[in-house]
């Protein structure tokens, strides 16, 4: 499966005359093409699903033509094939025909099944399962021997293309694999490589805490009401002011504390807001939650092994 891309220089000339005169001009303009396209198949086509599929196709990860899609609500796969020119297929056998990778979108419940149905055809494919809970032990026995297995956790902000994902590699997954992997979920946001093992603190963290910030984007709006604020502004400047925050750290690389000191004037009403946020315990419920969500989700995966 090739995977890459080359720069080819373009060249372009004229010559533009004037009353009196004739200019030669030159343009060159490095352009990127892409080569040696993989083939997606997406088995399921739920929303995260088609938020991946659109992301894909936007940052032109992945030709239309080269991605098929497949459900068992046919008229989602029709849907996802009128919006973006893929390639709806009726039945999952014939997606797993068709492409190179495939990207395992269903419920938990309905995933083994489907890998142990399709295991015999499942030779040489790579596999990513963004299915909740299920190990890569479970994935690598109900795909078979010879098909290579990643599992990532995404984040719901991927459908604005906004993710925070981590994955892990399989016992036969290549650094190939890994480099898809990454290119598939970069095109929604951010991803990052762990262990396995550390998976479940990712769903603490990244795949809870989206609710985490809704919670507090809507505290801080009741707030805003409370000191006489209408309550549609009071929502857009609490969570326009959140996104501002994080958008602060990951472009200026400054550690979050540093940043909060710099609009921390002594005496200041920042500081005043602070001693309320520290006195009622703001920053260990946050730490607590992540604990609290990531044991959850290994009592879980107990639970499914």
């Amino acid at each position: 499966m090739g995977f890459g891309s080359d720069l080819v220089l373009v060249v372009s000339a004229g010559i533009r005359r004037g009353a009196n005169s004739c200019t030669l001009w030159v343009c060159f303009e490095a352009v990127s093409v892409y080569k040696g396209w993989m083939t997606l198949g997406f088995i399921g086509c739920g929303k995260m699903a088609s938020a991946l599929v659109r992301g894909i196709v936007k940052a032109g990860v992945c030709a239309p033509s080269q991605i098929f899609v497949s459900d068992v609500v046919e008229f989602s796969a029709k849907a996802l094939e009128e919006e973006l020119q893929v390639r709806a297929l009726k039945a999952n056998a014939d997606l797993v025909a068709a492409a190179d990778t495939l990207v395992l979108c269903v419920k938990p419940q309905d995933a083994l099944l489907a890998l142990n149905e399709l295991q015999s055809k499942l030779n040489g494919k790579l596999v990513v399962s963004i299915a909740a809970g299920l190990t890569l032990a479970q994935l690598e026995s109900a795909t078979g021997s010879n098909a290579r297995v990643v599992r990532v956790m995404p984040n719901t902000p991927a459908l604005v293309n906004c993710g925070a994902s981590a994955y892990a590699t399989g016992s036969r997954a290549t650094d190939t694999d890994a480099q898809v992997v990454e290119k598939l979920f970069a095109a929604v946001g951010f991803v990052g490589r762990v262990k396995e093992s550390l998976l479940d603190a990712v769903t603490g963290l990244s795949g809870s805490g989206p609710a985490y910030g809704y919670l507090l984007v809507e505290a801080l709006a009741d707030g805003g009401v409370l000191m006489g604020l209408p309550r549609d502004l009071s929502l857009k400047l609490a969570a326009q002011t959140l996104l501002g925050a994080a958008q602060m750290i990951l472009e200026t690389g400054q550690h979050p504390g540093t940043l909060r000191d710099a609009v921390t004037s002594p005496g200041g009403t920042t500081i005043a807001g602070i001693e309320a946020l520290e006195t009622a315990g703001v920053r260990a419920a946050m730490i607590s939650a992540v604990r609290a969500a990531t044991e959850r989700a290994q009592a879980l995966g107990r639970a499914s092994a």
